[in-house]
């Protein structure tokens, strides 16, 4: 059972976890709310900018001299939803083994705060001394990391040190890996205005994007071109990986989805990605489950109390 209803309102029809386990011992049931079930905000309504917001995501992205800024796609309603789907799976695994099921209480804010990679360790382990904020689109500790001025579009080179040798022998000035304002890390970090500067000048020579991820595959410089997600209907990745779906909606028609992301040798075969109407699975679901027979279900819905269309 997966449920996203607002606060109180499974109590209300007697469909919270306690009620159904008294139906059915072995249940297992997902709730995803805002703040989670179990949490001195569970009374708060929210949304998806409300988590980015709340779970620091917005105060990390932006300019550094801006104002915080929500990512541009939700990244909360997505990554809550996924955190689930891998609860489920466990949860499901345990039952397997156990016969014994159980509640997930996942909270949205709780799922994007997950994210938070370093702001937590680097500030208890310097004590107090370093402060995440908004990197903007390069990275404050480590250079070259970034989006970087290209001649048609954006490019995202990512070295560390490892690959900076890589990165002057793409730029043709293998003088810079021994600069002592270059050859470090931290010294590229802080110099890193001359860097920038150094690649931007560098990457107006090429005639387009494709020659210069081309030129730096080939020092295996980590890059990628900044893509516009359309871009995915027309990409060669994306078409193979069968990330972009084309299917046939029965109320908008034909129409592009983003595509399944996990891939499993067992079951290679692609799930159906088409969103179910209103109560289509009405009496499938009662037969299967509770052994409801046709007229049982004609029943119900002459009743009203099931509900099927396409809204």
């Amino acid at each position: 059972m997966v449920e996203n209803f607002g606060p109180g309102v499974m109590e209300k029809r007697s469909l919270a976890y306690t009620d159904l386990r008294a139906i059915k011992p072995d249940i297992s049931m997902a709730s995803v709310s805002a703040y989670g079930r179990e949490s001195p905000l569970s009374h708060k309504t929210g949304f998806d900018w409300a988590a980015q917001a709340f779970a620091g995501l917005m105060h990390m992205t932006g300019d550094p001299n801006g104002p915080p800024m929500p990512m541009g796609y939700a990244v909360g309603d997505i990554g809550s939803g996924v955190h689930a789907f891998s609860a489920i799976g466990f949860a499901l695994f345990h039952r397997g083994r156990t016969g014994q099921g159980q509640w997930l209480d996942l909270s949205m804010v709780d799922a994007m705060f997950h994210m938070q990679d370093i702001a937590l360790q680097a500030h208890t382990l310097s004590k107090g001394a370093f402060t995440s904020n908004r990197m903007g689109n390069h990275h404050a500790l480590v250079c070259p990391f970034g989006v970087f001025k290209g001649p048609s579009g954006y490019v995202a080179i990512l070295a560390l040190q490892p690959q900076w040798k890589n990165v002057c022998a793409a730029l043709g000035r293998p003088e810079l890996e021994h600069d002592e304002r270059f050859a470090l890390a931290d010294r590229r970090a802080a110099n890193q205005r001359d860097v920038i500067a150094i690649i931007e000048e560098w990457l107006a020579h090429f005639p387009n994007n494709d020659a210069v991820i081309a030129h730096l595959e080939q020092h295996r410089v980590p890059c990628a071109p900044v893509l516009n997600p359309v871009d995915a209907l027309r990409h060669p990745y994306f078409l193979e990986r069968e990330m972009v779906r084309f299917i046939e909606d029965p109320i908008l028609g034909s129409l592009a989805i983003p595509g399944f992301p996990l891939r499993f040798s067992v079951q290679p075969e692609r799930p159906d990605l088409v969103a179910p109407l209103l109560g289509q699975h009405n009496a499938q679901v009662l037969s299967q489950l509770l052994s409801y027979d046709a007229q049982r279900i004609s029943a119900l819905t002459q009743r009203g109390v099931l509900v099927a269309g396409e809204r």
